[in-house]
């Protein structure tokens, strides 16, 4: 099967763009949903402004029509990530740069047409942006598994050898800033995995001595027993962005004394924290939370620690995973360029034993995030996280049809 056109089209993602560094350093003022001030991160025009994205579509010679959606993350630029993805700058690059490479390509497997173009450089002798990589690879494999009829996960479970779920991948849904009411309509949903709870600021989320987030974590376990059933025992996973070493001034005694409390208000249920430190580089970073793991275990704390800052690229993932730098990794599925490359990442960490939570961003599509679902029935993470938005219902419905779905099918075709 044979590539025949491809088309662009210009889309908008799930969220918002956001100066991370901006927001950190208390330069940002909430006005309803807008957040003011002036941005710091290079190539932003606003503190927040609108997510964008662009959708690759592959004609093939038969007549199908096949795509995946260029995406980037919410913070972009910050924390070793690629800058900003703005459709307008990017649709003439992969028109006259993309394009004619992918006209008159032949479909023969998923895995080596993926490697060719995510390693493929520019005219300039550069890669093509992390967000470029991640549409195309969506698309070639949604025509591959066409041109041999056949789901996305059958594709990558065929060329991985892995085996299929047969199961639901556990769902992450993250609240945004409305942790109570989006946290009740997770609860509600029965998501098996919760809140994630945006806790980016010292003084207004996590407070200056851990009070807050305490506060939230003890109403949170409080509103499961509420709302859920008696068999409800979601995961509590919550992203911190750095602050907690902000706030006990990274030191890791202080820390993981900290996160023990948390985890008192948690139980019985299970907590993750995401991104405890940030220690502003890779190296840094893996140091920092391989200090932490190591505190946490000889103070018998039970948390899971996450890595997720400097911990973007498929390389990066096997330098966090081998050093030991985390309990879980989140694979933040557009930093990683190719979906070959996430696919390469949660079997890397599972095959070294440790947690594989398929992540990404709430500034995806609804198709990146399908798209996603079969990486993860043909992969097996330990999560998957609900997305676009920060709405809870809508990326919630998307990621979980599309496994009832999927699942449904391969039920159908295999028993």
């Amino acid at each position: 099967m044979k590539i025949v056109d491809v088309i662009t089209s210009p889309g908008v993602a799930g969220f918002y763009f956001d100066d991370q560094m901006a927001i950190k350093c208390g330069g940002a003022t909430v006005d309803g949903c807008a957040l003011c001030g002036s941005p710091v991160t290079t190539g932003f025009s606003a503190i927040r402004q609108r997510g964008e994205s662009v959708s690759i579509i592959l004609v093939l010679e038969d007549g199908q029509i096949c795509y995946g959606d260029c995406a980037a993350v919410q913070y972009s630029g910050a924390g070793g990530r690629a800058p900003l993805f703005l459709a307008a700058d990017f649709i003439p690059l992969i028109e006259e740069e993309v394009a004619p490479r992918l006209k008159g390509h032949f479909l023969t497997d998923f895995r080596s047409i993926a490697e060719e173009f995510d390693t493929m450089k520019r005219k300039n002798g550069f890669r093509f942006h992390t967000a470029i990589r991640y549409g195309v690879t969506q698309a070639l494999l949604d025509a591959v598994g066409k041109s041999k009829k056949v789901t996305m996960a059958e594709v990558i479970s065929s060329e991985y050898g892995t085996e299929l779920a047969r199961e639901p991948i556990p769902v992450f849904a993250q609240t945004g800033d409305d942790r109570y009411t989006n946290a009740d309509k997770a609860i509600i949903k029965r998501a098996q995995v919760l809140p994630h709870g945006l806790i980016n600021n010292v003084e207004t989320k996590l407070g200056r001595h851990g009070e807050l987030l305490l506060e939230y974590i003890t109403w949170l376990t409080r509103r499961i027993r509420e709302l859920g059933s008696q068999d409800y025992n979601p995961v509590l996973h919550i992203d911190v962005y750095g602050t907690i070493g902000i706030a006990f001034a990274e030191n890791p005694d202080r820390m993981v004394e900290y996160m023990g409390r948390l985890a008192e208000a948690a139980a019985p249920l299970r907590l993750r924290i995401e991104g405890p430190t940030d220690a502003g580089s890779k190296e840094g970073q893996i140091a920092a939370l391989v200090e932490l793991v190591k505190t946490k275990e000889r103070k018998g704390i039970n948390i899971e620690i996450v890595a997720d800052e400097w911990c973007n690229t498929l390389e990066d993932i096997r330098e966090f995973v081998d050093a030991g730098a985390g309990d879980m990794v989140q694979i933040k599925t557009p930093d990683l360029g190719g979906i070959n490359n996430t696919i390469s990442a949660v079997l890397y960490a599972k095959d070294k034993s440790v947690g594989a939570y398929l992540g990404g961003t709430c500034n995806e599509t609804d198709r990146s995030a399908r798209v996603c679902v079969h990486v993860a029935l043909a992969t097996r993470p330990d999560q998957i996280l609900a997305k676009p938005g920060m709405g809870v219902d809508e990326g919630y419905m998307i990621v979980n049809n599309e496994m009832s779905r999927t699942l449904a099918i391969l039920k159908h075709k295999y028993g």
